[in-house]
């Protein structure tokens, strides 16, 4: 019997757990083909020179226990504090039991780890003969296989002033934003809650419906359009409802007077919206290390990963079904991106993450001219960051001496005229992002741009030439600091909720009539998911194989109704 094939395009967080779910959980095998040559899609981490960027940010942080049970299963959380945690800081694991998706990932891992070996089955894998080990949780300081606890912090940096992020009404924002200042966005919130906007169809009134005209003003118009390029009022509220679902001024203030550090640490942080948590998970090389781990087990468990593999064709069989004009994916066309030489794949499955305008152009037969109009009038945001290495950070706020450190993971940079939009600290999502993180502090300057715009065809120089200029303007470092430079570019980022984004559901119900094509993560449902939506996203599909059924609606309810976000 010919084995079955599921070919995936794309080797980001939703390609890749659908990949390691068919292997632990159906007798289909994968065939990852990704374009590039990293592994993680935005959740790549990149090393320049020991020193990593995390693209965007992400924090390891779900209210699902599914997802947050897999990532623990293939990064365990820790067991003593990480370099830069003082003994007694935060809780520690004592000890993980691991499930490994089949025996040859447990003689993949160091001697110290394979000390407690059990053999057993997983409720994902059994069929593989998987691996059970039972150990010590691991010490950051001794294995890189590991998952730190690390504290939040996200702050709004405007006019040399710092405030909290989400924005409350606190006593240090009502000082920085002056007495009258305040009763007027008292006044403007208790207005929108009177009196709130009927037509919610875009962002501006989501958002004055949410914190008042005044308080959409001052923190949220400025830098939502940095983000988007285009006015509040022309972008979709669904952006807002899936960010930012059940935030508002009014939780954000309750929040603000509870004992955030609870001493049950999950129940309160299952309580908060994710804007709002106050400590998150994150591998200890960054995002990208939980992806490169999860495709090693893919491969040593049988799957097949393809780098600078791009899938240039997707071929449709003619329908069984007389009212239905296409059937199943039967084969795909994949190109070798260095020799352009070509390979047809049979397939019984097709998993896409690319973005649905690619797939929908690369369609044989041609998909109807009405899908194919709303397929390529879909927008995307695209990003990039400079890094900069620094002796010591600068940072002049209002009423205090110049820091050379701050605690923060992100920082949101309101100022309107510059034009960086958020600064990571490395050093505080993991002081191991960084090759010395005792003498030196590493940054990511992020930049929302337009792929073949102005900023994104800058030359790197002159990239960061631009980057240290503005840091200096807003009282974020000195020049003289500067000890080194990169710039990093990611392509289509940000899926977009305007041009034909209103019109999507065609594409959606033309796709759904081919039975063995699922739709997967950020930019295959182009849906403003975090990681975790594109896996479990991508684990009810499997779900659905494994079931032998056809009906994809269930994916599509991921983040449809949930009520946080990052």
């Amino acid at each position: 019997m010919s084995r079955k094939i599921a070919v995936i395009a794309g080797a980001g967080p939703a390609g890749l757990t659908a990949a390691y779910e068919l292997l632990a959980r159906t007798d289909v095998t994968p065939i990852v083909c990704e374009e590039t040559s990293t592994i993680g899609g935005i959740a790549q981490t990149y090393n320049y020179k020991g020193n990593r960027i995390d693209i965007g940010g992400h924090r390891f942080f779900s209210k699902s226990d599914r997802v947050m049970n897999w990532w623990f299963n293939i990064l365990p959380q820790q067991g003593a504090p990480a370099a830069d945690t003082a003994e007694k800081e935060g809780s520690y694991a004592t000890e993980v039991i691991i499930k490994y998706l089949c025996p040859e990932c447990v003689h993949t891992l160091p001697h110290s780890a394979r000390s407690e070996v059990t053999g057993g089955e997983s409720e994902a894998g059994a069929a593989k003969g998987a691996e059970t080990v039972k150990r010590p949780a691991p010490d950051p300081e001794r294995e890189d296989s590991v998952m730190l606890q690390r504290p939040r912090l996200s702050r709004i940096f405007y006019r040399k002033h710092f405030f909290p992020y989400p924005i409350g009404i606190t006593l240090t924002v009502a000082r920085h934003l002056g007495f009258w200042n305040m009763v007027l966005i008292g006044l403007s919130y208790i207005k929108a809650q009177a009196f709130p906007l009927k037509d919610e169809a875009y962002l501006d009134a989501f958002f004055v419906n949410r914190f008042g005209r005044r308080l959409y003003k001052t923190f949220f118009e400025k830098y939502t359009e940095k983000v988007w390029g285009i006015p509040c009022s022309q972008i979709r509220a669904d952006w807002g409802a899936q960010r930012i679902r059940g935030l508002s001024l009014k939780r954000a203030v309750s929040h603000a007077i509870k004992d955030l550090l609870s001493s049950d640490f999950a129940k309160a942080q299952q309580e908060r919206e994710t804007s709002l948590i106050t400590r998150f998970f994150y591998p200890k090389f960054g995002p990208g290390q939980m992806w490169e781990t999860v495709a090693r087990q893919i491969q040593s468990c049988g799957g097949d990963i393809r780098m600078k593999a791009r899938v240039s064709g997707v071929h449709l069989s003619a329908s069984a079904d007389p009212e239905l004009t296409v059937g199943n994916v039967a084969s795909v066309t994949v190109e070798n991106v260095e020799t352009g030489t070509r390979e047809e794949i049979f397939c019984d499955v097709f998993i896409s993450t690319m973005p649905i305008k690619h797939l929908i152009g690369m369609m044989t037969p041609r998909a109807p001219t009405s899908v194919v109009e709303v397929a390529e009038g879909l927008q995307y945001r695209d990003f990039l960051t400079v890094g900069l290495l620094l002796k010591n950070l600068h940072v002049l706020e209002h009423g205090k001496p110049p820091q050379d450190r701050v605690p923060d993971n992100w920082i949101y940079i309101q100022d309107g005229d510059v034009r960086v939009g958020r600064v990571q600290i490395f050093n505080n999502w993991s002081p191991y992002m960084v090759a010395d993180w005792r003498n030196t502090v590493w940054i990511g300057l992020e930049y929302f741009v337009n792929e073949g715009g102005d900023l994104w065809i800058r030359p790197d120089r002159d990239l960061i030439a631009l980057g240290i200029r503005e840091m200096e303007q807003i009282g974020f470092l000195k020049k003289d600091d500067v000890l080194d430079a990169c710039v990093l570019r990611m392509p289509k980022a940000y899926p977009a909720y305007w041009g034909s984004y209103g019109q999507l559901r065609v594409v959606r119900d033309y796709v759904e009539k081919i039975p063995n094509i699922y739709l997967v993560g950020r930019n295959g449902m182009h849906r403003y998911n975090n990681q975790d939506h594109s896996m479990l996203a991508s684990m009810i599909a499997v779900d659905s194989i494994a079931a032998g059924l056809t009906d994809r609606s269930n994916l599509w309810n991921v983040n449809l109704n949930m009520d946080y976000h990052e």
